[in-house]
C-alpha cells in the first residue's frame, strides 16, 4: 500500500480517537454525537458542492446516492450503539473492542466479496489482531454472574461495543463502493446529512433526550469541535478508500485503539493498577502491529 495512504489513515485515526474522548466524557454521548454531526454538516455540504461544481457538476449515479443514504443511516446506528456502550463501559475497553472487531469483519468482506488477496504479512497480521483482541477483551471474563447468582449474562458494554463493530465494518464496506461511484466530498456530504437527520429524529422521538442543543454552552462547543475533528478524519478515510483496498485501509484505521487504551487507562483513570494499564495498552499495541502487517499485506 502507498506510504502516503498509510500516513493519511494514521492522521485520521488520531483525530478519530480525540472525537471519541469527547463523546465518552460528554454528559450525554448521543446528544453530543448529534450536535457534532450537525456542526460538521455545515462544513461538508458546501465543500461537497464546491467539489461537485469544480468537477463540472456531473450527474450523480443513483446507485452512489443510494449507497450514501444507506451508509449515513447505518452510521447513525453506529453512534446510537457506541453511545450506549460508553454509558456503560470504559473508553479503554469499548473503543478497542468496537474498532478492533471491525477489521476482521472488513477483511472477511474484502477477501470474500471483493476478492482481495492477503499476502503472508497480511495473514500474520490477522493472527496478531486476534491475539490482541483476546488479550484486551478477555472473552472468558465477558460473561459475568447476575446479581442473583444465576446464569451468566454478557456485559452490556461489551455487547454494544461488538454491535458497534458490526456497523463499522458494514458502512466501511458500503463506503468502499460509494467512493468509487461518487467523488469522496460530495459522497461525504450525502452521508453526513443523512446521519444528522436520523440522529436528530432518534434523539427527539425515540430516545426522548430533550432538545438536541439542550446541554450547556461548553458542552455544545466541545461536541461541535469534536464533530469537525471526525469530519476531517472521515474525509481522509474516504479518500483512502477511493485509492486503496478495503482490507488494508480498514485495519490500519484501527491503530487509534492504542491511543484510546492509553488515554482511558491513564488520563481517565479507568485501569485499577499499572498492570491493568499495561495489559490494555499492550493488547492495543499488538492490535496496531497486526493492523500494520495487514495493511502492508493487503
Amino acid at each position: 500500500m502507498d506510504p502516503l495512504v498509510i500516513v493519511v489513515v494514521a492522521i485520521s485515526a488520531g483525530l478519530h480517537v480525540a472525537w471519541n474522548i469527547r463523546l465518552k466524557t460528554a454528559g450525554d454521548p448521543l446528544r453530543a454525537a448529534t450536535v457534532g454531526m450537525l456542526a460538521a454538516s455545515v462544513g461538508i455540504v458546501p465543500a461537497g458542492f464546491v467539489a461537485w461544481s469544480v468537477a463540472g457538476r456531473p450527474a450523480l449515479p443513483v446507485e452512489g446516492v443510494a449507497l450514501g443514504l444507506l451508509s449515513g443511516t447505518i452510521e447513525a446506528g453506529y453512534f446510537i450503539l457506541l453511545s450506549a456502550a460508553y454509558r456503560r463501559g470504559d473508553l479503554s475497553i469499548v473503543y478497542p473492542i468496537a474498532r478492533g472487531t471491525a477489521p476482521l469483519i472488513a477483511v472477511a468482506i474484502g477477501v470474500g466479496l471483493f476478492h482481495e488477496v492477503l499476502g503472508v504479512a497480511g495473514s500474520i497480521g490477522v493472527v496478531a489482531l486476534l491475539a490482541g483482541f483476546l488479550l484486551l477483551q478477555q472473552p472468558w471474563q465477558a460473561l459475568r454472574r447476575g446479581n442473583d447468582g444465576g446464569r451468566r449474562a454478557m456485559d452490556p458494554a461489551i455487547a454494544f461495543a461488538l454491535a458497534t463493530g458490526v456497523t463499522i465494518a458494514t458502512y466501511t464496506a458500503i463506503d468502499r463502493l460509494g467512493t468509487r461511484l461518487i467523488d469522496p466530498l460530495p459522497y461525504a456530504a450525502i452521508l453526513w446529512v443523512t446521519t444528522s437527520v436520523v440522529l436528530v429524529l432518534w434523539v427527539r422521538f425515540v430516545a426522548r433526550s430533550g432538545a438536541v442543543f439542550g446541554g450547556g454552552p461548553a458542552e455544545v462547543r466541545s461536541a461541535a469541535i469534536g464533530g469537525w475533528l471526525t469530519l476531517v478524519a472521515y474525509v481522509l478515510i474516504l479518500w483512502a478508500l477511493s485509492v486503496a483496498p478495503l482490507s488494508g485501509v480498514a485495519p490500519l484505521r484501527e491503530s487509534a485503539s492504542v491511543f484510546a487504551a492509553a488515554w482511558g487507562s491513564v488520563r481517565l483513570g479507568e485501569a485499577a493498577s499499572r498492570r491493568e494499564t499495561g495489559r490494555r495498552v499492550g493488547a492495543s499495541l499488538l492490535i496496531v502491529g497486526g493492523a500494520i502487517l495487514l495493511a502492508i499485506g493487503g
